[in-house]
């Protein structure tokens, strides 16, 4: 495989492939988030996770880590692409270095967490590192239908995996490290067992951003209305990760505020974005309506591409300090992964002209708020195998012409 052969070119451990074949012929077992909760509930118990850990990270690792060897041999081989398979290797180096000690052992359960942090840090940089390698891919050989439609399908698998092992990883690290965030002491690691949404609604400070995208106005006002089918008037709690709720919100009032004060820019007031959310039996919805201009029904799902961004490119520095996704366009299918993680989704309906809404969708219930993983079988390799073959539908041969182009041509 093409992995094994570029880890062993560059002088990495020569037991990598081989622990790599071992786990990924196992399937990752996805948690609920219940599931999570009784891991850290009261009476957690630090020895199960660790015999839980020590096996299933690098279940997950090694899975992801097969698929690598599908990506193209140029991408693969760029600098920022040699680096992150690097991390990757000593990762799952260290943590199968756990499998034969003693759970019962308290030093052990201690050098366990220490190195769950050290795996953590180790891969905070892995999202703009992998966009990086993207970047320097494209730039240097361009793209072509399949390698898009093969890189797109496998990043989305690469990033929610990343987003389960480091959920994982923080879960076990927040419950047994003994501290607890005195500023959320009922949250039970990263998750709330009482998420006030409307709460994490109101709290999202994505205004400070006008300023960054050097607009003239301060601020928009947001109309916020929550509204819950079972319990009218009540609050609408749910169980979930804060942060990651945050993270998609962020996104959204961002693009929405940047679109609506682009297309106003000369007008005394804004209109205003409007947030509704609703709890029902099985869903908890966020829907973020603007007035900003809307897209076209053709460019919806490249928003959603990897390969395809209007961001300018990014500046080669260090991202230690920025938005992890800044520069990449990266930040609405990341964030969509982050509501299909736990079996929800985010999706975009425009009207050209006008503006746009995006609803979130994230379960109700804990039991059925399931991980959604990657896992790699024949299906996953079919999936890189496929070509891009002929459409069976008359399309047109260039993007059709401006509205206003139209008219004057036939008022001649």
């Amino acid at each position: 495989m093409k992995f094994a052969q570029f880890l062993l070119k560059n002088g990495s451990v020569s037991g990598i492939p081989k622990q790599v074949e071992r786990f990924a012929k196992f399937s990752p077992s996805p948690l609920s988030m219940k599931q999570f909760l009784d891991f850290g509930s009261a009476n957690a118990c630090e020895k199960t996770s660790f015999v839980f850990l020590r096996q299933e990270l690098p279940v997950r690792l090694a899975n992801i880590m097969k698929e690598i060897d599908f990506l193209p041999d140029k991408l693969l081989g760029t600098p920022s692409l040699k680096l992150l398979t690097s991390w990757y290797s000593q990762s799952l180096l260290e943590l199968i270095d756990f499998l034969e000690r003693d759970p019962d052992d308290k030093e052990v359960l201690k050098s366990f967490t220490q190195t769950l942090v050290n795996v953590r840090n180790r891969h905070n940089n892995v999202v703009p590192t992998m966009a990086q390698g993207v970047v320097e891919y494209k730039e240097a050989f361009g793209v072509d239908p399949v390698t898009n439609q093969n890189v797109q399908y496998f990043l989305d698998r690469f990033y929610m995996s990343r987003i389960s092992t480091r959920m994982l990883m923080n879960q076990h690290t927040l419950i047994f490290e003994g501290s607890v965030n005195p500023a959320h002491p009922k949250h039970i690691g990263s998750i709330d067992p009482s998420c006030d949404t409307v709460e994490v609604v109101k709290g999202n400070d994505s205004p400070r951003l006008l300023h960054t995208h050097r607009c003239t106005l301060s601020h928009v006002i947001n109309t916020l209305i929550s509204f819950t089918a079972k319990n009218p008037g009540q609050p609408l709690h749910i169980v979930y990760v804060p942060s990651h709720l945050y993270h998609m919100l962020f996104e959204l009032f961002k693009n929405a505020m940047r679109a609506t004060v682009e297309t106003h820019e000369t007008s005394p007031t804004l209109p205003p974005i409007k947030v509704r959310v609703s709890l029902g039996s099985e869903d908890l919805t966020i829907k973020m309506s603007d007035r900003g201009g809307g897209v076209p029904l053709r460019k919806i799902e490249r928003l959603f591409s990897y390969m395809y961004s209007t961001a300018p490119s990014p500046v080669h520095s260090d991202n230690s300090r920025n938005a992890p996704l800044a520069g990449f366009g990266y930040g609405l299918p990341i964030s969509r992964l982050y509501a299909k993680y736990f079996q929800g989704d985010l999706q975009l309906y425009s009207m050209e002209g006008y503006g746009t809404s995006a609803v979130i969708y994230l379960k109700a219930l804990s039991s059925e708020s399931v991980e959604r993983l990657p896992v790699f079988n024949k299906s996953a390799l079919r999936h890189y195998q496929t070509s891009t073959e002929a459409d069976d539908w008359c399309m047109p041969s260039k993007d059709p012409r401006k509205l206003e182009n139209t008219r004057q041509t036939q008022n001649r």
